[in-house]
């Protein structure tokens, strides 16, 4: 993570990844051996958070406009990247706390913003109580409720299952406050009568073993009227907006999981042999290996410019976070499942090949695509915005060129967030600058490829753009002409395929806004060939366009194991200096 080519946000992430450690280091509370050993009795390994709060990981859960070191989303995906690659239910712990304090970042008052400021930065915790056990994702359906008494309500309720709800000071729920509606309360457990509310046990789960997942019950608990967040009767709204960011974060924790479960894959394929030679020699492995490794850099390339969006172009998180939400986690499935093929039978063991965190990985990871919305309800949502974009998705979105640079231009960092949840909007309408640049981003990559790039790569690179766009344009044209119901199957196909030429438009502008110096170089541009390449397997793989390059292959193999050993993560930001430097 460390070169010419890292701003602040990075060197940032770099000292937590020292501050941490080695994970396959023999000790230390950030080592697998500690981790996976502490999870057999369901427990974090001692010391665990107590580094990360020293360190001052929960700084960057506080905007700066309100006394902490949050800059931008960008820069907390990037430490919860660093975090998740050694230990998930650490990170899913800090994750949980910024979805309980998000909703007072946007729309809490000068009090209640400054309270919960002071309260985590000293090292306490936040949890979002909005689930309840026979509702679950039904969010308008809501029992709990809050009744007036004089200057106070008395909240009654049941909510169930909420991360941190036990170790949690703050408390954001969703209750029915009388004469108000669906609305958001703000509370403190500190101010709140002992006996009027109880936490429920930590639920047993299959992954992310010492994480407090468990519940809170409200049995007449007297609230402050000034507990009201946000506008009053705007609960279920301010649930869906405060969701896009957080849906959004998530992807680091997948990016993060990506990384180690190949870093964990890599090793063993160079250290076990068999018929006389290393297995990563074996051509099936090696797919494996080189597959996993393309799709952790689509994944690179479609969670970061929408963590920038929420600094740069915040209402369009309404479709472009569950995009994120979906693909990412998906390919996180993808390359933990690839992994485990590599592994063998290595990867069922709890021990072993790095001290068994392959397994802990894999459990711990199956959480991405069900908490802050499942993919199937991921998937609704974009369905349902579809049809505005499509009916102008051949057309560029005007002020489309300065959005796109900024969110794919690595030459400088996100815009500091200012919370306002004006901001947020529940749908897109037609702003998705992302799917409607794709045109003249291709028209720009003709030209490179016909003056920069030589004639071999150039037209391998035009190639997959062609196969792209033809199936695009009659994707697109086919749902602007049609009528899409988003709660069928067919829709849920609809907006997966959306997913794909999101990403594949996302690696086309990095290639095109990052890599203006490298991508003449070796190296500068194989790596979109080979993403696009693999994506368009997704979507037909008797495509000939689909089918890797092996002649793209070998400088990407032999970057691959050169980052193993190193400080770099299996990233993009490697690959350009790689190729900055040849």
């Amino acid at each position: 993570m460390t070169g010419a080519f890292d701003r602040p946000s990075y060197a940032l992430a770099a000292d937590l990844d020292r501050a941490l450690g080695d994970p396959d280091a023999a000790d230390g509370p950030f080592s697998y051996a500690e981790i996976v050993a502490h999870e057999e009795n369901d427990a974090l390994p001692p010391d665990a958070v107590e580094l990360i709060r020293s360190w001052g990981f929960a700084q960057y859960l506080v905007p700066e406009e309100f006394g902490g070191g949050l800059r931008n989303l960008e820069q907390l995906a990037l430490l919860t990247r660093v975090l998740a690659r050694r230990n998930l239910t650490v990170s899913v712990m800090f994750g949980s706390a910024l979805l309980g304090v998000n909703s007072v970042w946007l729309w809490g008052t000068e009090e209640q913003r400054a309270r919960v400021a002071r309260g985590m930065l000293d090292g306490s915790l936040a949890c979002f109580a909005v689930s309840e056990p026979d509702h679950g994702s039904d969010l308008g359906t809501n029992e709990t409720s809050a009744a007036r008494d004089g200057d106070t309500f008395i909240l009654t309720g049941e909510k169930w299952p909420v991360g941190n709800a036990t170790r949690g000071r703050f408390v954001t729920v969703y209750a029915t406050v009388e004469g108000l509606g669906q609305s958001l309360l703000l509370l403190d457990k500190e101010q709140l009568d002992a006996g009027s509310w109880d936490n429920h046990p930590f639920v047993k789960t299959v992954g992310l073993r010492g994480h407090d997942l468990s519940g809170i019950t409200f049995r007449g608990t007297r609230v402050p009227e000034d507990a009201l967040l946000g506008r009053p009767g705007a609960g279920l709204t301010g649930i869906l907006q405060v969701l896009q960011i957080t849906r959004t974060a998530i992807g680091a924790l997948s990016v993060g999981t990506m990384d180690s479960v190949l870093r964990i894959a890599l090793r063993h394929a160079q250290e076990r042999v068999l018929y006389g030679q290393p297995i990563h020699h074996l051509p099936v492995i090696r797919r494996h290996l080189v597959g996993a490794y393309l799709d952790l850099l689509i994944a690179e390339c479609t969670l970061q410019p929408v963590t920038r969006s929420l600094s740069v172009a915040p209402s369009r998180l309404s479709l472009w976070s569950s995009v994120v939400k979906y693909l990412v986690p998906t390919l996180g499935e993808e390359v933990v499942r690839e992994a485990g093929l590599v592994l063998g039978a290595r990867s069922y063991l709890r021990e072993g090949v790095a001290s068994g965190a392959f397994q802990k990985l894999q459990r711990d990871h199956a959480i991405a695509s069900i908490f802050e919305g499942t993919t199937h309800v991921n998937l609704h949502g974009i369905a349902a915005q579809l049809p505005a974009v499509a009916r102008v998705a051949q057309r560029p979105a005007p002020g489309g060129e300065d959005i796109l640079r900024q969110l794919f231009d690595w030459s400088e960092e996100a815009p500091v967030w200012r919370p306002a949840g004006r901001a947020l909007r529940l749908t897109n309408a037609t702003e998705d600058e992302i799917t409607r640049g794709w045109g003249e981003a291709v028209t720009r990559a003709r030209q490179v490829a016909e003056s920069e790039l030589p004639a071999a790569e150039g037209g391998a690179l035009v190639t997959v753009l062609d196969a792209f766009s033809a199936r695009r344009t009659a994707f697109y044209a086919r749902i602007a002409d049609g009528a899409l119901d988003a709660a069928t199957a067919e829709a849920q196909d609809i907006a997966a395929e959306h997913c794909v030429h999101h990403a594949a438009a996302s690696c086309l502008y990095t290639w095109l806004y990052s890599f203006e110096r490298e991508r003449g170089s070796a190296g500068g541009t194989g790596w979109l060939v080979l993403v696009l390449a693999r994506l368009l397997r997704r979507l037909d793989p008797a495509d000939p366009a689909a089918e890797l390059d092996e002649g793209l292959l070998p400088a990407l193999e032999k970057l691959i194991l050169a980052s193993l050993d190193g400080p770099e993560y299996f990233s993009l930001r490697t690959v350009k200096a790689a190729a900055g430097a040849a």
